[in-house]
């Protein structure tokens, strides 16, 4: 990819997510000490809140057919929610594509009721002002896979695609300062300001390209998905951002998840 996809996914995604592995590995005691932070400030972590609006948003009816997500299938079952989010992205035969959970949570807004993607598209991420639904349902159903260890499936022909694709997209070196996510996440023992950057290719490290999201950012007051964390770093690099809810950003997804499969998925947590 380049240079943003990278000083984003480095001063972001890295930025963002929880250190405990990460920082006993790398033995860095400036990232041992934001551990320590951050366990003190999930222990009332504002995400319950955007946790319970949705859930009050997948039960309630709604949209232009009035009908609630009670029946979206994420993988597990239509309705299913318990353990869902950890075992994402995956295929999904109704549509024929990998999906990631804030994709198929969008797929099931559009299906079942009745939303037009061109409307969820218009303002997809968090502001100072604007929660977008899909965030907080993400963060719902995120939570429900607290505590679970992450297994993204990699049977289906297309899931073993999607991790492909991932792969290269994450090895790709391109754009005005030629980098790629691999640049800042594909060695060790590098850094960006006081952080140490994971090696996302590494499974002891990758779970901190998945850990904590979705995550309240105490700089802005807000939910952001990974999603949005992603596109933010096309945006970081000058780089075309990928389409809302694209399989492009689904498949880095699965390459990143695969990556951190059999690591404990903590639920939504707290960024800078």
């Amino acid at each position: 990819m380049r240079h943003a996809l990278l000083l984003g996914l480095a001063a972001a995604v890295a930025a963002g997510v929880p250190w405990t592995q990460a920082s006993a590995q790398m033995d860095d005691p400036v990232a041992a000490e934001f551990d320590k932070f951050r366990e003190v400030l999930e222990k009332d972590n504002p995400a319950e809140l955007w946790e319970v609006k949705g859930e009050q948003l997948w039960t309630t009816p709604g949209g232009p057919k009035k009908a609630s997500l009670e029946k979206c299938d994420l993988g597990l079952g239509p309705g299913v929610v318990k353990g869902a989010y950890a075992q994402m992205p995956r295929y999904f035969a109704d549509v024929d594509r990998v999906m990631d959970a804030e994709a198929r949570i969008v797929h099931c807004m559009i299906t079942l009721q009745g939303y037009e993607l061109d409307k969820l598209d218009d303002k997809p991420f968090s502001s100072a002002t604007h929660t977008p639904d899909p965030v907080s349902i993400t963060t719902y159903v995120a939570a429900q896979s607290a505590g679970m260890k992450l297994a993204p499936p990699q049977n289906h022909p297309k899931e073993k695609a999607a991790y492909a694709i991932g792969k290269e997209i994450f090895h790709y070196r391109a754009g005005s300062y030629d980098f790629s996510c691999a640049s800042c996440h594909g060695v060790d023992g590098q850094r960006i300001r006081t952080q140490p950057l994971p090696n996302f290719t590494k499974p002891e490290q990758a779970i901190r390209s998945v850990q904590g999201w979705p995550g309240y950012r105490m700089t802005g007051g807000v939910m952001h998905t990974l999603q949005w964390r992603l596109t933010d770093c096309y945006r970081q690099q000058r780089f075309p951002e990928p389409g809302y809810t694209s399989e492009t950003l689904s498949a880095l997804l699965t390459y990143l998840t695969v990556n951190a499969s059999g690591q404990v998925y903590k639920g939504p947590g707290i960024k800078r």
